[in-house]
């Protein structure tokens, strides 16, 4: 009976505890989550400058022939 009435008193603060890790963790996600979203996004707009600064080459300067 008195294992059961410290298990009650402590089961809360562990809990709690718990429930702490796991919003860190959800956060940890997100943040993880957006950055790979910038990072990606990033990515994108460098892929798509190298092909405006491409074309706008192949304009200025003519286009190689293909082999």
């Amino acid at each position: 009976m008195r294992w059961r009435l410290v298990g009650l008193v402590l089961a809360p603060v562990l809990l709690s505890g718990c429930a702490v890790i796991t919003v860190a963790s959800v956060a940890t996600s997100v943040v993880v989550g957006t950055a790979g979203l910038a990072v990606d996004a990033a990515v994108g707009t460098a892929r798509i400058g190298g092909k405006v600064v491409g074309k706008t080459a192949d304009v200025v300067f003519g286009a190689d022939p293909a082999p």
